[in-house]
């Protein structure tokens, strides 16, 4: 195992992304997530505490080389120290990025807090613009509440805005060219996201899903453009929408995240932290390894920097989902973090 500090893998590539699991739960019950009654809630007891999260992302930034760090859930808008958590990161050195994925609802309320205390941007959830389906898909009437929240962080400067967007068959897939207009209008970026094997029912069946090409398929109308700018290591692949400009002033940009059709594992720089802080190296892993219990054994910040490294070393080289051997995890997309 490589022991020069880096969150290193067998295949060359180095974790500098981290993503940070707030909480498991969720003011929203969308249906490719979890069922309407919810789920089992991890016991408070098992959470990691603020002060426990702040140490393992300074341990992160200042011995593991990571230079991202993003919030996610659950919701991470219902984490009581969510503002406590991020101005902690945002005072760390070398000073990480640092964003969030949130279902926008809170947000209006949260984003110039947020923005005050050091957040750098946010990603909103958003599957369709009619009111609606909103609630056919969320069993919740908060639609309304979501289109607040990205005006709100709009204007507090978090920015540029993103929008993620899960595409269904026979539920919301005709929205693809509206929902880019609405993101365009508004000086928003979006990106549509192929739906992924970890729903908690374990329902989810590939030939149902709208893949990346069937997405780009439907948005022809708008005459996309390669973008000449490389992604590197982001999941995002890009176009360039001719004809409009985003916030900034820059070509409007749209997205498509194809995990599924189009996995990017090869450039994955990625490490993931769960709510009762095990270290996850995919996204997909069926395995993970326990930071909590040796932060609450006493252990020193560089036997837990050692048992990152040696949980990162282990990744395999994709996620397997065309593998016949592929096995969904146990938790759902809740418990694990986007």
């Amino acid at each position: 195992m490589r022991a020069d500090g880096v969150l290193a893998d067998r295949f060359g590539r180095v974790a500098t992304d981290l993503r940070v699991s707030l909480t498991d739960r969720c003011n929203l019950r969308c249906t490719y997530c979890m069922p309407e009654e919810g789920l089992a809630w991890m016991p408070r007891e098992q959470q990691l505490t603020d002060d426990e999260v702040v140490r393992l992302i300074r341990v992160a930034v200042e011995r593991l080389g990571v230079t991202e760090v993003r919030f996610t859930g659950g919701e991470p808008l219902i984490r009581r120290g969510l503002v406590t958590i991020v101005a902690a990161a945002a005072a760390l050195e070398p000073r990480p990025k640092l964003s969030i994925t949130t279902n926008g609802i809170g947000l209006e309320r949260m984003a110039q807090p947020l923005r005050d205390a050091g957040l750098d941007r946010v990603n909103v959830s958003l599957d369709t613009l009619s009111a609606s389906r909103f609630q056919q898909l969320t069993h919740r009437d908060r639609h309304a509440d979501v289109l607040k929240g990205l005006a709100g962080a709009a204007s507090a400067g978090l920015t540029p805005v993103k929008i993620n967007t899960v595409l269904m068959r026979g539920i919301n897939d005709d929205e693809a060219p509206a929902l880019l207009q609405f993101a365009l209008d508004h000086g928003y970026e979006l990106r549509f996201i192929e739906q992924m094997p970890l729903d908690a029912q374990h329902k989810w069946d590939r030939h149902e899903m709208v893949t990346a090409a069937a997405i780009l398929t439907s948005l022809e109308r708008y005459g996309l453009l390669p973008d000449p700018v490389s992604r590197g290591t982001a999941p995002a692949e890009t176009w360039l929408v001719p004809g409009y400009v985003d916030a900034a002033g820059q070509p409007a940009r749209v997205g498509v995240i194809g995990s599924v059709t189009r996995p990017f594992c090869g450039d994955c720089d990625r490490t993931r932290l769960t709510a009762d802080g095990q270290v996850r190296n995919c996204l997909f892993a069926t395995g993970e390894s326990d930071l909590r219990g040796l932060l609450r054994s006493g252990a020193s910040d560089d036997e837990v920097a050692d048992a990152w490294r040696a949980a990162m070393w282990g990744k395999k080289a994709g996620h397997g989902i065309d593998d016949p051997t592929f096995l969904q995890p146990a938790r759902p997309m809740s418990a694990i973090g986007g």
